[in-house]
């Protein structure tokens, strides 16, 4: 099921490290989050999670194995492995689904130095052993593998996110 993103708003608390998928103000969808470690924001290299009012501008990794680690937005052939973390420490690891966001605020979180999407600001997939709960990105919304699947599903290109602190 697709939920009508007429009706639907993705809603990311930065405070309880929670979103909540509604439908019609109902709930269909929760989990834990890690936003970014360097809390909420919206410059252009601040390494912050940008607040307020966006959509979902695309959808990139349908079907892919979960672990799929994308890079770029593009596939890089490889599946994430411990092995592979210990071999690249400093990696930041974006696997099996992109949800890309962009700002909806002109001046606060779109075009210049303060837009979400030239930021490259995602909702996507981790290693299932990255703690959930805490400020741990470089700036985007971190989920579990089969969390981001379930939400992926479930939303369309066009349905809004409101970001709060």
């Amino acid at each position: 099921m697709i939920c009508n993103r007429e009706k639907c708003v993705i809603h990311v608390d930065l405070k309880t490290q929670r979103l909540v998928l509604k439908h019609a103000d109902e709930p269909v969808f929760e989990t834990t989050i890690a936003s970014a470690r360097k809390g909420a924001g919206e410059i252009n290299g601040s390494e912050q999670t940008p607040r307020g009012w966006h959509i979902v501008r695309a959808k990139i990794g349908k079907g892919l194995k979960e672990n799929t680690i994308l890079k770029g937005r593009r596939v890089t052939g490889e599946l994430y492995s411990e092995r592979l973390r210990h071999q690249f420490p400093k990696r930041d690891w974006i696997l099996t689904r992109i949800i890309w966001l962009s700002g909806l605020e002109p001046g606060f979180n779109r075009l210049g130095n303060v837009d979400t999407m030239q930021r490259f600001i995602y909702i996507h997939g981790c290693p299932d052993g990255d703690p959930m709960g805490k400020r741990s990105s470089h700036g985007c919304i971190k989920m579990r593998n089969d969390d981001i699947v379930q939400l992926f599903d479930l939303v369309d290109i066009g349905t809004k996110v409101f970001i709060t602190e």
